[in-house]
């Protein structure tokens, strides 16, 4: 086997996305041969051994796997969290759980529900996440009330967060027939809620949260329905299916 990044040798060994990976190399939890890998090494890994947090890393012969999952509030979106009292990989087919080693492609914060996607193929990973490729997420963004034109055009114009300008691709009121399918897809409706339909690029930590809290509108609920061509429905809560290979190749081409 040709030498390769330790970022992409662990993504094919479904250990986690190449930029998980990339976190993981940084944090000091990869070796190569004993020693801390480096961010951009080449290694083989027919020849040398490589580990994360202790336990060595090969690259076996696998099928490919793609999830679409509903992913409930209360649950967290990572493979283990001993804090947590259940994660995404706890709502899977035992015997997929234990031998695809899944993990899932971005995250949903705890609070948070909706689609969320989980596999084994790194590579494909990196498509569906990287902002280059630009796979926009829909979310149902539950509120208290509408928000105000002024609201509106602040979301729209971009919210100064820590990591930068915070964009939104889309804004728009929910329709009455978005209104009743996301009433019977959410296990818990909630009709004292206004819902309004946000799509963005970016996938900052809590960022839909903390950009509503900027202009006075808490986010009360939120869902998310869509990533690029993929949507939510029909998936009830807790409910997970494989995606069909048409889905699988249009996730992964690249936008224009």
């Amino acid at each position: 086997m040709p030498a390769e990044r330790v970022s992409k040798v662990l993504a094919t060994a479904g250990v986690a996305s190449r930029r998980a990976a990339d976190e993981l190399i940084a944090a000091g939890r990869v070796t190569v041969d004993g020693r801390p890998a480096v961010l951009g090494e080449r290694v083989d890994p027919a020849l040398q051994r490589l580990a994360v947090d202790g336990r060595p890393v090969g690259v076996p012969e696998r099928q490919p796997v793609y999830l679409a999952l509903h992913k409930p509030a209360g649950v967290t979106s990572t493979v283990r969290d001993r804090h947590a009292a259940h994660t995404v990989i706890d709502l899977l087919p035992r015997d997929l759980a234990l031998n695809a080693r899944l993990y899932p492609v971005g995250r949903l914060d705890q609070d948070s529900e909706g689609l969320i996607l989980l596999t084994n193929d790194g590579d494909w990973a990196e498509h569906v996440l990287h902002p280059r490729y630009g796979v926009e997420r829909e979310y149902a963004v539950g509120l208290s009330r509408m928000l105000t034109r002024e609201q509106a055009e602040a979301l729209e114009e971009g919210i100064a967060l820590e990591e930068g300008i915070a964009t939104v691709a889309g804004l728009r009121g929910q329709t009455r027939t978005e209104d009743r399918r996301l009433a019977e897809l959410i296990s818990t409706p909630s009709p004292e809620l206004v819902w309004v339909r946000v799509t963005i690029h970016q996938g900052w930590r809590r960022q839909l949260r903390r950009m509503f809290g900027q202009v006075g509108e808490p986010v009360r609920r939120l869902v998310r329905v869509r990533i690029g061509t993929l949507r939510l429905d029909p998936l009830a809560t807790g409910d997970v299916r494989a995606l069909t290979p048409a889905e699988v190749r249009r996730l992964a081409a690249r936008r224009g």
